[in-house]
């Protein structure tokens, strides 16, 4: 496989999610919508954590990451598609692509690390309640939040690493609205099989031993509470439900993806539009609407602007 000096592609043209001029205008509409609600909502959550003291505790710190993630996650991919939808051709630079893969994958690494610590940390709030402040501290949360943006970041640089040797000397057209890596690989001038064995293997492997292990941890954890007895056992049921709804919300389209060979298929864009867009929206309601902890810091926030307004 020869390096990049064989790239003659300069940019890359998105074919988006339409054609017609005025089904482009409503998809504007309708996306410009979901793009403000995921960053008022999620950075209501980020603040809430951050500002709030009876939300200082571990699970609020992972969601407030989880937040904060979804709102640079949405952000990679939703401004060059509002912009696409008002132009005639949605174009994007080779180094363009080649950042948005790679910041595309390094906050999507970060997530499903994330997502195992939220697992874990429930593990240890309902089977060790009284170990739980020792166990999950301060440096340990720490320790694990920056362990998983190493994750993310290995996890991309690979990604980067494998795309950029590829050449790409024509056709130039990407058959979605952002650059991932496998629409990309498939326009290289070379044979990409032990590419997408590669990128299978990093990408659809991993990610499913994650979601099941992930889903055989929380099913064990509903299946103990049911049985037991403990107090508070109906707050950690509904927060296993949430992290469970959520994980399969980003477990399942990204294992649709990228667990398969590098073809187009009709659904390809809709997951696409659920993994990147739909996701980061649904995170701040499915975590806030029922939480009651949520609703108490709001009421409190609400109260204290009440308090400042003339």
């Amino acid at each position: 496989m020869e390096g990049e000096n064989h790239t003659t592609v300069t940019e890359f043209i998105l074919l988006g999610l339409a054609a017609d001029p005025e089904m482009k205008l409503l998809l504007f509409a309708v996306f410009l919508a979901v793009y403000a609600t995921t960053l008022v909502g999620n950075f209501l959550i980020v603040s809430l954590v951050a500002f709030e003291p009876t939300l200082h505790t571990p699970m609020y710190f992972l969601l407030g990451n989880l937040s904060l993630l979804d709102f640079c996650y949405s952000t990679i991919t939703a401004p060059k598609m509002l912009v696409g939808f008002l132009l005639r051709t949605s174009t994007i630079t080779y180094g363009g692509c080649v950042s948005q893969i790679f910041f595309f994958h390094f906050v999507g690494g970060i997530k499903i690390f994330l997502l195992t610590i939220m697992a874990y940390d429930r593990y240890v709030a309902i089977f060790h309640p009284l170990r739980y402040a020792a166990i999950m501290n301060g440096t340990a949360c720490g320790g694990f939040l920056g362990a998983s943006w190493v994750g993310g970041f290995v996890h991309s640089i690979v990604q980067v690493a494998i795309v950029v040797r590829l050449p790409f000397c024509g056709p130039n057209v990407l058959d979605n609205f952002y650059c991932d890596v496998p629409q990309v690989v498939k326009l290289a001038c070379a044979d990409t099989f032990v590419v997408e064995l590669l990128m299978v293997s990093n990408n659809g492997l991993v990610t499913s031993m994650c979601f099941v292990v992930l889903l055989v941890s929380y099913s064990i954890l509903l299946a103990k509470l049911r049985a037991g007895s403990a107090p508070g056992r109906s707050k950690a049921l509904s927060t296993c439900a949430s992290h469970i709804t959520v994980v399969t919300l980003i477990f399942g389209p990204c294992i649709y993806i990228y667990a398969r060979p590098f073809r187009s298929f009709p659904m390809d864009k809709a997951v696409a539009v659920l993994y990147t867009l739909l996701t980061p929206v649904l995170n701040p309601f499915i975590y806030t609407l029922r939480n009651k902890d949520f609703q108490r810091a709001l009421g409190k926030l609400r109260g204290r602007k009440q308090k400042l307004s003339p």
